[in-house]
């Protein structure tokens, strides 16, 4: 068997520090895979970022904000199609168009939004919404708007992993902001070592984890929240009500896609109280941590033997 080198490329995307990581025979085809993986990445960014206005889902915003409907590539469609799945496995609480909350939550001025701002744009919120049938996207009521980006940078480690491996790499990890899917393990068979930050600890680790093979992927409130007469407000932030999430601090969950492992986390932190229970009856090895510093899940579980 070929001598496998160890190759680290850094880079930033999506709003995220990105890491590829891969055992190569050579530098070049290293770098080679590495370059088809952020050329990748940064395709996505420029199709789906919602701050680009020369990005797809910018086009299809302009068309929710009339009230009009658009006609999708097959990736969007297959992005719409997951969207459409999550929402109906999560009653409702993982929801695309939820991202206009942000308008009301502003994490940076350290101030609460009124009921009233809450509720004008809870009347444009709702999957059930938007009429969706492929490959035509049609919004009845104007002023929605869709965001890929609870799905997008998921998707875009799993394609990722894909590329190395259709590369002939066998050999890495690729973690893009935390979110984490495996290409195989070290060269020497050992698993990776991942660890789990701590929600509320800055630099601290809350668990640290083994694997071969899979995907990780982790929701909480670690970064932006705002502290208002001693209550914490969180970033992920409930569709139905409009407020952010008081139950859970942070969920990590195992899957074979990190799509998957993502947006079970989200709808994990979105389930509040009822959030262990449904990540039970998911069936995926999973953590969480709650506000009052309870933990819970089969990944503590078998850490703790």
């Amino acid at each position: 068997m070929a001598h496998l080198n160890y190759y680290h490329y850094d880079f930033q995307a999506m709003g995220s520090p990105c890491a590829i990581q891969l055992y190569a025979g050579s530098a070049k085809k290293a770098k080679q895979a590495a370059r088809m993986v952020m050329d990748d990445v940064y395709r996505l960014e420029a199709k789906y970022s919602r701050y680009r206005a020369d990005s797809f889902v910018s086009s299809i915003n302009r068309v929710a904000a009339q009230g009009g409907s658009i006609q999708v590539d097959d990736e969007t469609a297959g992005l719409l199609d997951y969207a459409a799945t999550c929402y109906q496995q999560s009653d409702g609480l993982f929801d695309i168009t939820s991202g206009i909350l942000r308008r009301a939550w502003n994490f940076k001025s350290g101030e609460i939004p009124s009921q009233e701002t809450i509720q004008a744009l809870l009347e444009k919120i709702g999957w059930h919404k938007i009429h969706w049938q492929r490959p035509v996207l049609a919004f009845t009521v104007a002023g929605m708007e869709i965001d890929f980006g609870g799905v997008v940078k998921e998707y875009a480690v799993d394609r990722a992993a894909a590329l190395c491996r259709e590369a002939g790499i066998e050999h890495g990890l690729i973690n893009f902001g935390g979110d984490v899917k495996i290409i195989g393990p070290h060269d020497d068979g050992s698993p990776w070592r991942i660890a789990i930050r701590h929600p509320r600890i800055p630099g601290g680790v809350l668990h640290t984890l083994l694997l071969h093979s899979g995907a990780l992927a982790s929701s909480g409130d670690y970064e932006r929240c705002i502290t208002v007469n001693g209550i914490r407000y969180g970033h992920v932030l409930n569709p139905k009500t409009g407020w952010p999430v008081n139950y859970m601090a942070a969920v990590s969950v195992i899957g074979e896609f990190c799509v998957v492992a993502g947006s079970a986390s989200t709808i994990g932190m979105l389930k509040g109280e009822d959030g262990p229970q449904w990540l039970n009856e998911l069936g995926l090895p999973h953590l969480w941590v709650n506000v009052q510093g309870e933990s819970g899940g089969p990944l503590l579980e078998k850490a703790l033997m």
